[in-house]
């Protein structure tokens, strides 16, 4: 017999346990990431979030787990159904709370359905995951499931009644460059020619940069990366849901995984740019600065880490959400995938034929794209 448990923190679950479920060495989904969010006050019913983590288990033992929230609004996804919100709610139903697979704060491709190593039984496992999560959305009269930025071996598991939806980011992939200027090399003449321009422009402000691990900065150091990260969030009038506890949490749990791209003035740091990173992939996550310096913002966020990707041998820097702007710097479209199951069999018809119209224009944007790339024609 398997049975499903869902879990209100994730440290009712063995840490071992549930990295053992890992494809990979993707940080975002390990236990210390999710776990450290929870403890630290990233993650709180105020703020619309409650950990629901979905564990299966074949005699006590965990076989296959998915990280899982209660939502209380649609803050911190980067999937957006604020308009389904509205509609079901003006027709008088209570679209919240929803079920959520995924990390919180985090757009960020990666296996969303824990199952181990894949085998006879992996994708088993994951259509069990699927099946648990709506027989509980039924039980509770939830509106919805959804499950954001999966990757490509959980895609089949979410069939049927659910309902995909795509979007575009854009990353960069490493073709074996062996230096900075090799990657330039491979750039259209104008594309080449802006980047060097911009990293002069961001050298000429006297400023030292450089590239630091999270693991080789003391606590004050990431106190005053969280205050620059908090203050930026703050003046462009977005919250600022991770605390500095949580900061002090990835420099002592998860500081080899961590990487900052730091500009000092003297012994004063006036910008950052905070990155985690697997064994494959340099993920971009926060910026923070107090000074507003040309091109600052381009030198620590992407070209610091594609030179510490080329560095360390990297295959891809996914440097955040969206950002056409990003294109014109060596990062190539990439679609990204989420999966929505509504309750309501009308509503989630309605939906499912708003999202036909939207899946063409998307297509047809993601195919623009490619024709804007900065790579020279060989």
């Amino acid at each position: 017999m398997i049975e499903a448990r869902f879990h209100d923190s994730i440290d009712g679950i063995a840490s071992a346990d549930w990295d053992a479920l890992r494809p990979d060495d993707n940080p975002f989904v390990s236990h210390a990431f999710l776990s450290g969010l929870e403890r630290t006050g990233c993650i709180r019913p105020e703020w619309g979030w409650q950990a629901h983590h979905l564990g299966l288990y074949r005699d006590n033992a965990l076989i296959a787990a998915a990280p899982l929230y209660l939502k209380g609004n649609s803050h911190g996804e980067f999937v957006f159904d604020w308009s389904w919100a509205s509609a079901w709610e003006r027709a008088g139903g209570d679209y919240y709370p929803k079920l959520l697979n995924a990390v919180p704060y985090s757009p960020v491709i990666g296996p969303r359905l824990l199952v181990g190593p894949d085998g006879a039984e992996a994708s088993e496992h994951r259509k069990m995951l699927v099946q648990a999560m709506q027989q509980y959305a039924r039980r509770l009269q939830l509106s919805s499931i959804h499950a954001n930025f999966l990757d490509d071996a959980d895609l089949p598991a979410f069939e049927g009644e659910w309902m995909a939806r795509s979007d575009v980011q854009f990353h960069w992939h490493n073709q074996g460059y062996g230096d900075f200027d090799a990657f330039l090399a491979a750039l259209n003449h104008k594309k080449r020619k802006n980047i060097r321009h911009e990293r002069q422009r961001a050298m000429s402000h006297g400023l030292h940069l450089g590239m630091h691990s999270g693991a080789s900065l003391d606590a004050r150091t990431w106190q005053r990366i969280h205050s620059l990260y908090a203050s930026t969030f703050d003046a462009k009038g977005n919250h600022a849901a991770l605390t500095e506890t949580f900061f002090q949490y990835l420099r002592i749990d998860l500081g080899n995984a961590v990487q900052l791209a730091l500009a000092k003035d003297g012994d004063d740091i006036v910008a950052m740019a905070l990155f985690l990173h697997s064994s494959t992939t340099l993920y971009g996550r926060y910026w923070g600065a107090c000074v507003d310096l040309p091109d600052l913002h381009f030198e620590l966020c992407y070209y610091q880490g594609i030179e510490y990707a080329i560095a360390q041998g990297l295959a891809r820097f996914e440097p955040g959400a969206q950002g056409e702007h990003k294109l014109a710097r060596g990062f190539l479209p990439v679609r990204t995938h989420s999966r929505h199951y509504l309750v309501h069999e009308g509503f989630r018809s309605a939906v499912r034929r708003a999202l036909e119209h939207e899946r063409e224009g998307m297509d047809a944007y993601a195919e623009e794209l490619l024709d804007h790339s900065p790579y020279a024609e060989r």
